[in-house]
Formats: structure tokens, C-alpha cells, sequence
């Protein structure tokens, strides 16, 4: 059914799988458009109650694909992909299951903001966690701005924005932007084992507050959306964003001049 994601259900838990492995489950056009199809899918089955998101191979997701992005034949139709963005991550936020994300390797951008996204967030202790858009001068995406600072407020999240380091999983813990920190190679048993703790618990009621608590923030997510794909689009076209992405191409420091 899906080409770079992979959707299973074992009782009242689904598993969904980011499947690009070779590409660290980096983003193309393809997963995105994907993803959104398959959250709008889940938006209207009640029969998995707990949804626990990872990736396959090396790492959760390394982000949007740059590959894609730089490929001059084939480039990617940035309009379109926004719209995408913009469909999962609502509704992701929206969804009618309690999400777990078991992060492991990279979860960077994109990976990162759909992470931040699940009702509760497990990283293996050596994961690398990291909002590093402003390293290729561009913003968030992906609801980022808006869950950033749902998990650790305003001030907070415009300093890691701003900063866009890459974070250890205790750090990311420290700071309030992940839930739980395990072991290496830990990370799914621990979401599975949280997955079946929330069936065997009162979770209809859980799904309810969690409704009450969402729902009346789905305007602001949409507005925040929406303003991050305006102001997406318009840092693609900024002077900062091309050497931002010619040096990350090159393997050296970007000299960043404002514009």
C-alpha cells in the first residue's frame, strides 16, 4: 500500500514503520504525502487506541531529504510538499490514539518536529536529537515552532530554534523536550511496553482528556502552519539558504550574510 512507510496493527496497537533505511529515513516527497495520508487514515480508526511511531535501519529520520531538494532534474515542488507537511502534522497532533515515538540514531527537522508531535517521546541514550533547520537557514516546519513551544514554553524554544545544536538524549530530557531516556537497542521494548501498559489502563478516558487538551489548540497549530510554510518558502529563496545547503554539500562552514 505505501512505498517508504509501513503501517501494522497487532490488537489495539499499530506500529508505523519510516522505511527508507538506506537514506536514514530521510523525507522525500513521496514519504511525506504518505505519512499525511496515513495519519488522515487513522484519524477514523477506532481500532488501534496506542500508535507507536519509529524508523527502520540506522535512525529514526535524518530529516527532509536535501538530496531531493538539490536535485535539479527532479526538484522538489515545495508548494506541494508544505501542503503535506502541513496535513501530517495536523493530523498527527489530532489523532485519536495515544502516540509514542521510539527514537534511535538521528531524529533531526522534520524527524524531529513529528517526534515532538507523539503524546510521549522515548530516546536511546546515544540518539541525536536536533532542530537544525536554522543551520541551512531555514525555519521550522512540520509544526515545529508550535509543539516546541508546547514542551518547553516561548523563550525556551526560540533559544533552540536559534541554536539548532545537535542533542544528546539526556540533554533533550533536561531541557523538557523528550519524556524518557533508555538504553541503546532499548527503545522499542520500551515503547511496546508502554503501549501495552496504556491498553490494559483506562485509555478511553486518556483519549478523551487528550481531546479536550488538543482540540482546543488545533486553530493555533493551523495558524502556525500556515506561517511556517509562508516563511519556508520565502528563506528557500534567500542568498543564507543556498550557502547554507552549497556548504553542507561541501562539507564546510557556511559564511551566512543576512540576506
Amino acid at each position: 500500500m505505501y512505498e517508504t512507510i509501513e503501517l501494522t496493527k497487532q490488537g489495539r496497537i499499530g506500529q508505523l514503520v519510516l522505511n527508507r533505511p538506506k537514506s536514514m529515513n530521510a523525507m522525500n516527497g513521496t514519504m511525506m504525502k504518505e505519512l499525511a495520508d496515513c495519519f488522515e487514515s487513522l484519524l477514523q480508526d477506532s481500532t488501534i487506541q496506542v500508535l507507536i511511531i519509529r524508523g527502520e535501519g540506522r535512525a529514526f529520520s535524518a530529516g527532509g531529504d536535501i538530496k531531493e531538494m538539490m536535485d535539479p532534474e527532479n526538484p522538489m515542488d515545495i508548494e506541494l510538499v508544505m501542503k503535506d507537511v502541513s496535513r501530517l502534522a495536523k493530523a498527527l497532533y489530532t489523532l485519536p490514539q495515544i502516540t509514542i515515538a521510539a527514537i534511535h540514531g538521528a531524529s533531526a527537522g522534520l524527524g524531529f518536529s513529528i517526534a515532538l508531535a507523539c503524546d510521549h517521546v522515548i530516546a536511546e541514550e546515544n540518539s541525536k536529537l536536533a532542530m537544525n533547520f536554522i543551520g541551512i537557514g531555514l525555519v521550522p516546519d512540520g509544526g515545529g515552532h508550535f509543539f516546541m513551544k508546547e514542551r518547553v514554553g516561548v523563550p525556551k524554544a526560540q533559544q533552540i530554534i536559534w541554536e539548532g545544536q545537535t542533542l544528546k538524549a539526556h540533554d533533550a530530557l533536561a531541557k523538557g523536550l523528550i519524556d524518557e531516556v533508555t538504553a541503546e537497542g532499548r527503545g522499542l521494548k520500551q515503547a511496546e511496553s508502554y503501549a501495552t501498559e496504556a491498553v490494559e489502563s483506562p485509555v478511553s478516558a486518556k483519549l478523551a482528556s487528550k481531546h479536550i487538551l488538543h482540540q482546543v489548540k488545533v486553530d493555533e497549530l493551523e495558524k502556525v502552519l500556515e506561517m511556517e510554510a509562508a516563511a519556508q518558502s520565502a528563506m528557500r529563496k534567500s542568498a543564507d539558504h543556498l550557502e547554507g545547503i552549497q556548504a553542507f554539500v561541501e562539507k564546510r562552514k557556511p559564511e551566512f550574510k543576512g540576506e
